[in-house]
């Protein structure tokens, strides 16, 4: 494979598992240093950063709650210390509570937009702080959610709507400073949140599946390379723009 990434130093959020781990060792297998972000679980996280070893890769874990600008701060401080720079931010990080309307309450709001939109915001505010003369990229993560708009997900589809119309407001602000910036939106993908939320073995997988032209719901490691692709040169006269990964379904 080529080391597209080589003498790059990117940070991933949320990557202790899921999309973001297999985005972090994509990007660590295309010869990016590797910051492995993670809330709560340290042991995934370090799972993720000794597979990377393992593979001749460099990597640090580093705890941060996306959702606290001062966690953020500190992980960006921390990524410096460990590495001397930064050119690519991943903001991977997020949670979603599906809710009939009758049940959407200020905490389930906030708790969804604190992380998926503030907490992506201040991450670009501190990346923005970081890069260096020659700039970075940011990649967005979203969801397909903003298109599908499934029932009882105004919150999340709302957060994901969101954080592609920044996407777009940041690509503009930033592109003078040679930032960057994209999003991914996958469409389901096969993951532990999905599992535990019951939703990979049910009628909604049958369905999707049924409806998408390659015949089944995605793997986190579908995701990654086209992220790896936004983080690249490859990329260089791309900014504002979401690339939707869903094997077809719509």
């Amino acid at each position: 494979m080529s080391k597209r990434l080589a003498d790059k130093v990117a940070v991933v959020t949320g990557a202790s598992k899921g999309i973001g781990a297999a985005i972090a060792k994509q990007l660590a297998s295309e010869g990016a240093s590797v910051v492995v972000n993670y809330s709560s679980s340290k042991e995934g996280a370090d799972r993720v950063v000794a597979e990377i070893k393992k593979q001749g890769g460099k990597a640090v874990a580093v705890q941060a709650d996306l959702a606290k600008k001062s966690d953020i701060e500190r992980l960006f401080a921390e990524s410096k210390k460990a590495f001397g720079r930064l050119d690519i931010l991943v903001n991977n990080a997020g949670i979603y509570e599906f809710s009939p309307v009758e049940g959407i309450t200020s905490d389930n709001f906030h708790k969804q937009f604190d992380l998926n939109v503030l907490g992506l915001i201040f991450a670009s505010q501190e990346a923005s702080k970081n890069f260096g003369p020659d700039g970075g990229s940011i990649v967005n993560i979203s969801s397909l959610a903003t298109i599908i708009t499934p029932p009882n997900s105004a919150v999340y589809s709302g957060t994901k709507a969101a954080v592609e119309a920044a996407t777009k407001v940041l690509a503009k602000e930033l592109g003078p400073r040679k930032i960057r910036v994209n999003a991914v939106s996958p469409g389901m993908v096969d993951t532990e949140g999905y599992r535990a939320a019951g939703l990979s073995e049910g009628e909604w997988r049958k369905t999707v599946e049924a409806q998408t032209p390659l015949g089944r719901i995605g793997k986190p490691e579908d995701i990654a390379p086209a992220v790896a692709f936004f983080a690249s040169p490859d990329s260089s006269w791309i900014t504002g723009e979401t690339l939707v990964i869903a094997g077809g379904f719509r």
